[in-house]
């Protein structure tokens, strides 16, 4: 019997012991935050970021200690709230001083586009947990990236897609899949939102004093700031935004994603649209059609940045009571299928209509997806993670693809836009919406030309396009020293 005993506990002792040496060493900081409070960092609040601090300060067992952003006044800002309340806070203007700093478990990232992968990669490499905001990244390859670190370095890595933590929207996709609606027919995401002209600069602006600018152009080429906001517009450049699509679309790509179950990118995609309706310092298209190719259904996404008439076009009316709608959707999903269709109108419910349009079954709630992120960091389960890495990256390379075939594109009149796609009903059924909207706002395509882009073909087992070299150089970019997102992780 004491024989049995001793070679059963040597034998569960043996199994603990090789399960503790495979964990990295510089992991072994993140024990700390098992049992006892987890320390986070929040990197990048002068948006979405501030959520991020208030969020985590309520959840029961973390503690916000340092505060990082290259803007000193913003980090000021939200630093002094915490001198305010007595909460001791460290507050870096630099990510790899804070990353050196030893004294936290993990970093909430809401900086802008171009630093998430690389902020991610570090933090990875310095053994911390990451809750990174969408989308992941900023081209294809530097999100495949942070997956690959994130597993070498056995990291929890939390993408900010918050709807993935709606049981709403999980049990409409498990009732979709289970054939209730029939078979889809095609899964289209929604963007349409208000974005007014950024204006026009004629000569280079210079960045705000509390900016370190080159600290803030980080992996991005470090140019003449031309146009007249550094904050926010960002989104609306290539070298640090990836446009609506990119900003808000991400959101919807993720979940109409979700319902196809697609779990790489799509083997066909192209896109049509154009900055239009104005002329400011803004690249990114305003308005814009992506069709992703999978087996299942296709794919469809619609940007639309202008309201949706000309009359709405006043001042005071960019609002998005005066958007377009489509199926009762505006910033939405539409799963549409052979026996009705599915809207998904917010991060929290689904609701599912027949045939006719008459209402037949509503999904709704959601629980926190940064207290998701908390509980997988404690169990450290990457299958506990409601929106794991992987699923970022993949529905984030999904927009950066779409937009890639945009960049490649040609400025063409309607009738060669329709000859184009003549052979797939579903994008022209969407192309000619996507007309009758910029008619209604007084844009006339046949002399402000629309860009349609080349259809691509991938290869989703290696993430690359095939032959097409000047698409495949758009998966990655040019990073700028020392802030180089590294070939090898």
């Amino acid at each position: 019997m004491n024989s049995q005993i001793n070679r059963r506990s040597f034998i569960r002792n043996s199994i603990f012991t090789a399960a503790a040496l495979s964990i990295p060493a510089r992991s072994w900081g993140q024990v700390r935050g098992a049992n006892g409070d987890i320390r986070i960092a929040i990197v990048g609040f002068n948006g979405q970021g501030k959520s991020h601090i208030e969020t985590f300060r309520k959840i029961a067992g973390v503690r916000v200690v340092a505060l990082c952003d290259v803007d000193k006044e913003v980090l000021e800002r939200e630093a002094s709230k915490f001198r305010e309340r007595g909460e001791p806070i460290d507050t870096y203007t630099d990510v790899r001083k804070l990353l050196d700093s030893g004294t936290i478990d993990a970093i909430s990232t809401a900086t802008p586009n171009h630093w998430h992968a690389l902020i991610s990669i570090w933090a990875c490499q310095a053994g911390k947990d990451v809750y990174v905001e969408k989308p992941v990244s900023h081209n294809v390859w530097e999100g495949r990236q942070i997956v690959n670190a994130a597993r070498k370095y056995k990291r929890i890595v939390q993408t900010g897609t918050q709807s993935r933590s709606s049981h709403g929207i999980k049990e409409a996709v498990a009732w979709v899949n289970q054939g209730n609606l029939g078979k889809i027919i095609v899964s289209r995401g929604l963007c349409y939102k208000p974005r007014a002209s950024i204006g026009k600069v004629s000569a280079p602006q210079a960045p705000p004093s509390s900016v370190d600018y080159d600290l803030w152009c980080g992996p991005a080429p470090k140019t003449p700031l031309m146009r007249s906001k550094l904050h926010y517009d960002w989104h609306w450049v290539w070298p640090s935004g990836n446009g609506d699509l990119g900003n808000q679309g991400i959101h919807q790509m993720d979940i109409a994603r979700w319902f196809l179950g697609e779990k790489e990118l799509s083997p066909r995609v192209f896109s049509v649209g154009g900055r239009l309706g104005y002329i400011d310092d803004g690249t990114t298209p305003n308005t814009q059609v992506i069709v992703h190719h999978y087996a299942k259904a296709p794919l469809i996404f619609e940007v639309r940045g202008l309201p949706k008439d000309k009359a709405s076009q006043a001042p005071t009316l960019w609002k998005g009571e005066n958007m377009d709608k489509y199926k009762g959707g505006t910033i939405a999903v539409v799963v549409e299928c052979e026996g009705g269709y599915i809207l998904v109108p917010d991060y929290n419910k689904s609701i599912a209509y027949d045939k006719a349009g008459k209402e037949i079954k509503r999904f709704e709630g959601s629980s926190s997806h940064h207290a998701n992120f908390i509980d997988a960091v404690r169990s450290r389960k990457i299958s506990d993670l409601n929106a794991d890495i992987l699923e970022g990256h993949l529905s984030s390379a999904l927009c950066h693809t779409g937009n890639i075939s945009y960049r490649l594109g040609k400025q063409s009149n309607p009738d060669k836009i329709r000859k184009q796609i003549k052979s797939d009903k579903q994008a022209q059924e969407t192309y000619e919406r996507f007309r009758e909207h910029l008619t209604a706002n007084g844009v006339d395509l046949r002399s402000s030309k629309a860009t349609i882009g080349p259809v691509l073909t991938m290869d989703p087992a290696t993430e690359r396009f095939k032959g097409n070299s000047a698409a495949n150089a758009l998966l990655t970019r040019e990073y700028r020293s020392p802030f180089i997102v590294p070939a090898k992780v």
